[in-house]
């Protein structure tokens, strides 16, 4: 089967089967296709979809969020997982008002010299709001290519230069049928061709899949090992910025030292959300969230 086949296959089942998701939507907008593939990223659909539609109600487009504060960012974001992304988004809206008028560009190394973008979201912009031809790979497609073209069950853990290469060769040539081919592979990767329980029979390439026809399982084991959650700083992290997230302006030391018992674990998270630009103290013994509005009125000791 040629490159343009297997796009053609991978793209008419799109047609069909894709999941109708409000970022897909013709004519939706680069700032909201942006703000989606920075929320998708580690996070599931699931819960992106209510959060994306609180952001662009709020923020509908780059300079409304680049008015704003920091603080806002983070609170609006809740408990989406990664808080560090409200701010890059945030930085990355200032820069768009700052470079391009408020405009997302549609050049991909002005896409990429913005804040926060790194090759992926550069590229899916690129392709998903403006039609062009890039591959836009994420762990979905890398595993589509892998196991389809080069017969391997999985990918790794990590995207490498020559992965690109690999989804580019089967990308069609005309730039709006890349886009889509793009959206395709990638969509097939997260509800058919998945990590450990592929639905082959439900695969329009099932009949050309080198791994299938190899007779290869699924890996058995994560490609990454879980990341635990409990009792970690990451845990703890979040405990804080919610205290911080429910308060206008300085939250006394005091308060904070009540969500987690562990004194030196407790300080060690504080200083990491310091040090990661979400928190900042105030005067000696208090801290709020970067940028926030003084208090309206005093807080209780």
């Amino acid at each position: 089967m040629t490159e343009p086949n297997f796009a053609t296959r991978v793209t008419r089942w799109y047609e069909q089967n894709a999941r109708d998701l409000p970022w897909r939507v013709p004519g939706v907008g680069a700032w909201p296709i942006l703000v989606s593939e920075v929320m998708l990223q580690q996070t599931p659909v699931v819960r992106v979809l209510p959060a994306w539609h609180a952001w662009l109600t709020r923020w509908p487009d780059p300079a409304a969020l680049a008015a704003d504060t920091p603080a806002e960012a983070i609170r609006m974001w809740g408990r989406l997982g990664y808080p560090r992304r409200a701010v890059r988004l945030r930085d990355c809206a200032v820069a768009i008002v700052e470079r391009h008028g408020g405009e997302v560009p549609d050049q991909l190394d002005r896409l990429l010299a913005l804040p926060g973008i790194g090759t992926y979201t550069a590229r899916a912009v690129a392709a998903f709001a403006y039609g062009q031809r890039h591959p836009v790979v994420d762990t979905n497609v890398r595993r589509v290519v892998s196991r389809a073209i080069a017969g391997e069950p999985d990918a790794g853990p990590a995207t490498k230069p020559s992965d690109l290469v690999a989804c580019e060769e089967l990308l069609p040539i005309e730039p709006a049928a890349a886009a889509l081919a793009s959206a395709a592979f990638m969509e097939l990767g997260a509800v058919v061709c998945t990590a450990r329980s592929p639905r082959c029979t439900d695969c329009p390439v099932a009949t050309v899949c080198a791994w299938r026809a190899s007779g290869q399982e699924p890996p058995t084991g994560p490609t990454r090992r879980p990341q635990r959650y409990a009792g970690t700083d990451r845990q703890v992290r979040g405990l804080l910025l919610g205290v911080l997230r429910e308060t206008t302006g300085p939250v006394p030391h005091q308060r904070l030292d009540q969500v987690w018992h562990d004194d030196v674990q407790r300080a060690r998270a504080l200083a990491g959300l310091v040090k990661d630009g979400l928190v900042e103290p105030v005067g000696a013994a208090s801290f709020r969230l970067a940028g926030d509005a003084p208090a309206t009125q005093p807080l209780p000791g």
